[in-house]
């Protein structure tokens, strides 16, 4: 019970609670002669005094004029000639409106405290030839530092000895390591696979990578704009037109309760519902297909979009290798064995290729690999040893070439063509001759094209945003379709493309996976991320989560932001055709306030009617 009591929204709701039964009891008199006061009074007291709270402190603090100014206006004229039950239904009802939109509009966590835990806090500074252990923030340009296998990166630098496979999910969010040596550059935040190597210090502290990405989090949601809601939005003018109707009936009728009844029935109750009603039938509806929207107003944004960017790994592919093709060359050696030859050698490797050959070959032979001698891998390069009587090496074409071991023109002609089509190649050499190939691809995602089809007939344009090379970008957009490509992408590259097009006034949504995209989920209109196998920083960073990794709902969550925006503006007729049609009646003297009251919150009734469709609604397509 205590926490409820603390926590602002729980005692909102036992308030709202407390006030509808206040009011039932009052309209059917329960305890009339009983209580020296109208029960009624709960409702004002507990749901109005907030209201005119936040009127009176939004006039004084920044002369804000919102819908509950005429709401507290209306409350005090109500309570002032003794129509208690009207000014506690109309506070209810605007504080059961207000508590929908504070649920349905909630803001996202920033996330910004996963990402600097990404950063090293320490580094192993080598002062002459000794290795220290130092705080990674003490860390200045042109110091040498050592990384071990397994450890993150402290700072950008420059590799000055040895070689390894780095970890760049973080920054480009490739699921391959990417092979580095002399003279390569590394980046802080990223991971050291294999092996130890040293390294010279370029950009430190503020200005290394990771922490110009957090910044670039932190940074990107500021030009993001909020979406008023349509009461507020209008708020003035339903206050100078509600206060000019009641004076102006007053001065003429003579009657001050009909201007209050004016009052009571301008009151904006179903204008206050018409899009946190919709938006929130929105959000069960995209529940069932493992949507979940974290940004209330998401859905309303979304529907504005013209573009739509994925990016690649993980997001349009399921961001894992595996074995397009394996090609033998030698007469003697068949694709089976050396499949198996390769696939023996591997098993003793941790590099993701490695794996991806030995769980093919599993899923495709029942023959056992054979026992290795002389094991030894290469960081960057691949790995070799003794099986039976003969020498085999695995690895990519620097390996071949340390090795002495030339490529023929027919295997290299033929390498090419899966080079082309975004594949990586492990050549395999018996006895110092190179017998032949394995090709891997990431793979695209099933109804990855139909989905990208769908998106184009709702109207919108794919875009594909990737850190991956030109070659595998081109392959998977054409067997996607997406229609505009930019590849090689640092995480700034892709807040930057989003931001280009956000400024020609063209919105875009954003899809993707991992910590490099979270910047550009930020950025963009409407950010969208794989919630299965991204990253907590993506999903934090972004305002609707996949739960389930279905991209092929996406076309889904298009039409139904169209159709919610729909139904805000059948939502925002209904209840303002109502509004003024009780008006006319009130001027004329026909209502009065209770029964004001009551036929101007039919609209919030039909108001929550029309929205409550959008529950069962579904896209066609």
């Amino acid at each position: 019970m205590k926490e409820w009591l603390v926590d602002e929204e729980k005692h909102t709701i036992i308030f709202v609670v407390l006030s509808g039964l206040s009011l039932v009891f009052s309209f059917f008199n329960v305890f009339k002669g009983n209580l020296p006061f109208d029960i009624a009074w709960i409702a004002i007291i507990l749901c109005g005094i907030p209201i005119i709270k936040g009127a009176i402190e939004g006039l004084i603090t920044e002369f804000d004029i919102k819908a509950d100014v005429l709401v507290s206006i209306a409350l005090v004229a109500a309570i002032f000639i003794g129509e208690i039950f009207a000014a506690g239904e109309v506070a209810f009802i605007m504080t059961i409106g207000a508590l929908l939109e504070e649920r349905t509009v909630a803001k996202a966590r920033a996330g910004i405290e996963k990402l600097v835990n990404l950063t090293p806090s320490t580094a192993r500074i080598i002062i002459n030839g000794e290795e220290r252990i130092i705080s990674s923030s003490e860390v200045k340009i042109g110091d040498t530092l050592r990384v071990l296998a397994g450890e993150s990166i402290a700072v950008d630098g420059i590799i000055i000895s040895g070689q390894t496979s780095i970890n760049q999910a973080v920054m480009t969010g490739e699921s391959l390591p990417v092979d580095k040596g002399v003279n390569d550059e590394v980046f802080s935040g990223t991971v050291n696979q294999f092996g130890t190597f040293e390294m010279r210090a370029t950009k430190v502290d503020s200005d290394s990578s990771m922490q110009k990405m957090i910044k670039l989090v932190e940074s990107a949601d500021a030009g993001k704009a909020k979406i008023v809601g349509m009461a507020d939005r209008w708020a003035t003018w339903i206050v100078v037109i509600a206060l000019t109707a009641a004076i102006l009936t007053w001065i003429f009728t003579g009657e001050i309760i009909r201007s209050v009844t004016i009052l009571v029935v301008f009151c904006p109750c179903a204008l206050v519902l018409a899009t946190p009603t919709a938006i929130m039938a929105g959000i069960g509806n995209v529940t069932k297909y493992g949507i979940l929207v974290r940004e209330g107003d998401a859905l309303e944004r979304l529907a504005k979009i013209k573009y739509i960017a994925f990016d690649k790994t993980g997001t349009l592919t399921y961001g894992k290798p595996i074995v397009n093709v394996v090609e033998s060359f030698e007469k003697d050696i068949s694709s089976e064995k050396l499949l198996l030859l390769t696939a023996s050698l591997e098993m003793r490797s941790e590099h993701p290729l490695g794996k991806a050959i030995v769980e093919h070959f599993k899923s495709v032979s029942k023959v056992t690999t054979k026992e290795i001698e002389n094991f030894n891998m290469i960081a960057g390069r691949g790995v070799s040893g003794k099986i039976e009587k003969d020498f085999i090496i695995a690895g990519n074409n620097k390996m071949l070439s340390e090795k002495s071991i030339s490529i023929p023109k027919k295997i290299s002609e033929k390498a090419d063509t899966y080079i082309n089509e975004g594949c990586t190649i492990i050549y395999i050499a018996v006895n110092q001759v190179l017998a032949g190939f394995i090709a891997l691809s990431d793979e695209v995602r099933a109804g990855a094209s139909k989905m990208i089809k769908n998106i184009h007939e709702i109207g919108v344009s794919s875009i594909l945003l990737t850190g991956d090379n030109s070659r595998a970008a081109y392959h998977i957009a054409n067997a996607v379709g997406v229609k505009y490509i930019k590849s090689d992408c640092l995480p700034e590259d892709k807040m930057d493309q989003v931001d280009k097009y956000q400024d020609k006034g063209e919105m875009i949504c954003m899809v993707g996976d991992g910590i490099n995209d979270a910047p550009a989920l930020k950025k963009a209109h409407v950010g969208v991320a794989m919630a299965s196998i991204g990253s907590d920083i993506a999903v934090d960073a972004a305002d609707i989560a996949l739960v389930n990794d279905d991209i092929n709902c996406i076309p889904h969550l298009l039409s139904l932001s169209k159709k919610i925006m729909k139904t805000i503006k059948l939502n925002l007729i209904l209840s303002m055709g109502l509004n003024f049609a009780a008006i006319i009646l009130a001027i004329t003297g026909i209502l009065n306030p209770i029964v004001g009251a009551l036929v101007h919150n039919v609209g919030s009734v039909a108001v929550i009617i029309n929205s409550s469709l959008l529950l069962k609604w579904k896209d066609k397509r």
